[in-house]
């Protein structure tokens, strides 16, 4: 069935879906209230669940590259629906959080503030750059057509990684300075 989309016009939609998504998700952090129920255990507990979700993604991602360098089909398809598996989960949890918690403010001062701020604003403009980058890489490999799957998917791991990477980086400077998760 995929087989039968033209490459234009998956890609089209494709980048019209991550800006639907990417839109979406900066009105939700950015432009509304939080509810203000942040205070329950499980909604404290999201970051540090974040975080494990990220380096879930950031290793399977690794290991699928691994297997696939080694030809081992079916253990890389593994890999990688298991690193967008982790990666949607995330993504659920990260707008759980933000549905109850809203932003965490940054307190800390001197050196870390700008490193801290270069991590985060890296992590954000990377992670909308991969959204439709995971979605084409997924679809050519869906459709079966490998070669531009593998010509996108070389450039989509490391940035998927760059992105699961900080997340967790962000995290742990938040949870050093805020104490949160």
């Amino acid at each position: 069935m995929l087989e039968k989309i033209n490459d234009k016009s998956a890609v089209r939609f494709i980048l019209v879906l991550s800006a639907a998504i990417v839109g979406f998700l900066i009105w939700f952090i950015y432009g509304r209230q939080a509810s203000g129920h942040s205070e329950h255990d499980f909604i404290l507990s999201l970051p540090a669940v974040n975080a494990s979700l990220n380096g879930m993604s950031a290793f399977f991602v690794l290991l699928g590259l691994f297997f696939i360098r080694r030809r081992r089909i079916r253990a890389h398809i593994s890999c990688m629906i298991l690193a967008t598996t982790s990666s949607a989960l995330f993504l659920i949890c990260y707008l759980l959080y933000h549905y109850f918690h809203g932003d965490t403010k940054f307190p800390g001062q001197g050196w870390i503030r700008p490193a801290y701020f270069f991590i985060l604003i890296t992590h954000i403009v990377t992670s909308i750059v991969v959204v439709p980058m995971i979605f084409t890489t997924l679809f050519f490999a869906a459709s079966k057509r490998f070669e531009r799957h593998r010509r996108i998917a070389r450039w989509t791991y490391p940035v998927w990684l760059y992105v699961s990477v900080t997340g967790i980086l962000v995290y742990w400077i938040l949870k050093s300075y805020v104490g949160a998760g």
